[in-house]
């Protein structure tokens, strides 16, 4: 299919954060966000043509200086960012889980939900009853609930399957949401999610056969697994993970949100690409994690909706890792599509500052999802950009609640405003 190439577009006027340089960030890195505090971006067939250019100058000249029927946008000071990128989420599902949260009100646990059967197995019965369809339409009202809050590019994770069949459905219902985005989408087979205890040889099936067939269909997509009192235990990851390795998939894994079970030593014995949540990682297993190359990937939206739990991300940056901010979003322990809350979040909890959480979610998530044209704003990169309604960025870690943002622009095109 011949796409109409967007619309040149010229943003006048702007404080803008080009993040430019070299990505990932660590340590004091984190805090450089390449200020321009006036300054134009010129957006050509989908791309960022000029940064810095002074086309609002003299209006007499700005067709030379910007040669193209621009349409044209005057920021009034106010922030032009990179899009956000979200990098750790659970967007695909169906079913709703408001009686457990109404039973944690009264005081059970998102462990005792877990053990229960309810928690990620109440999604599970959802999933498996819903059509590739109607799985594909839910994540696509969803995807447009993060686009208008400035992300244009996310993580959709499977894992709500737990049979071979329904994992392959997800997968494939997230591929076709992805398809119809403004934005892209980036799939993770998130196989060993739970432990399905009314499937006999659970952990071996998965791995001799749902494994396999994820291979098959979706080869290279990297492979996740929930380390967890209750969910896959260190052992039964290590095995999944190896036997992924050896197919080629790279590993993802989500670690030490309650307890922490050893997993971040196997982790980077295993050169997986990123450890998520930190929750209950000791001291001395992030100092391991930072001087590792592995991204540490701190979910702040699931302590503020779970346990009042948040990883140490001032001593995460300290130590030099590479982190990554992300919502987390799913239907039980992180119901929020908007990075701008995370962010929020992150500032008040985990120690950091907004800059180095504006950071952790655009160029350093563009980093780990393998995204080299985007997650900054220099010349030659994807316009994927967000235009706040503020004219300081810091007030995305100071003011929390509402929608931050003014316009997104993905590939150059105006998509919500």
């Amino acid at each position: 299919m011949t796409r109409t190439p967007p619309p040149s577009l010229l943003i006048r006027n702007a404080r803008v954060l080009t993040l430019a340089g070299g990505s990932p960030r660590r340590g004091e890195s984190m805090s450089d966000l390449g200020v321009l505090d006036r300054a134009d971006v010129f957006v050509e067939n989908g791309r960022v043509a000029a940064v810095g250019c002074k086309c609002s100058e003299n209006k007499n000249d700005r067709r030379d200086a910007c040669p193209s029927e621009a349409a044209e946008i005057d920021a009034d000071g106010r922030v032009l960012m990179p899009a956000f990128i979200d990098a750790h989420t659970h967007a695909c599902w169906a079913g709703e889980r408001l009686d457990e949260w109404e039973m944690k009100q009264r005081g059970a646990t998102y462990l005792d939900l877990l053990k229960a059967g309810g928690g990620i197995m109440a999604t599970v019965r959802a999933v498996r009853a819903a059509t590739e369809d109607e799985l594909a339409d839910a994540l696509a009202e969803r995807l447009g609930w993060m686009l208008r809050e400035g992300t244009a590019a996310a993580e959709v994770k499977s894992g709500y399957g737990l049979t071979t069949g329904d994992e392959l459905k997800m997968l494939r219902a997230v591929r076709r949401a992805g398809e119809a985005w403004p934005g892209r989408v980036f799939p993770t087979a998130c196989i060993g999610h739970a432990i399905d205890k009314e499937q006999d040889g659970f952990v071996d099936r998965t791995i001799a056969e749902t494994l396999p067939a994820v291979h098959a269909e979706f080869p290279g997509i990297p492979i996740d697994a929930y380390c967890e009192d209750g969910a896959w235990s260190l052992d039964e990851c290590v095995r999944l993970f190896e036997a992924a390795s050896a197919l080629g998939h790279p590993i993802r894994v989500h670690a030490d949100q309650f307890n922490s079970l050893g997993m971040i030593p196997e982790a980077l014995r295993l050169g997986a690409l990123s450890v998520d949540h930190l929750e209950a990682s000791t001291p001395g297993e992030l100092d391991m994690l930072a001087a590792s190359d592995t991204f540490g990937v701190m979910l702040p939206c699931s302590g503020f909706h779970t346990d009042g739990r948040y990883a140490d991300g001032r001593r995460f940056i300290d130590a030099s890792g590479k982190l990554v901010i992300a919502t987390n979003a799913n239907p039980g322990s992180a119901p929020c599509f908007s990075v701008p809350m995370a962010i929020a979040l992150a500032v008040r909890y985990l120690g950091i500052t907004a800059a180095e959480a504006i950071c952790a979610c655009t160029t350093n998530a563009a980093a780990l999802l393998g995204i080299e044209d985007a997650g900054r704003i220099e010349p030659g990169m994807r316009a994927d950009l967000v235009l706040l309604r503020v004219r300081d960025e810091r007030e995305l870690g100071h003011t929390f609640g509402g929608n931050p943002s003014e316009l997104a622009v993905v590939g150059g095109t105006i998509v919500a405003r």
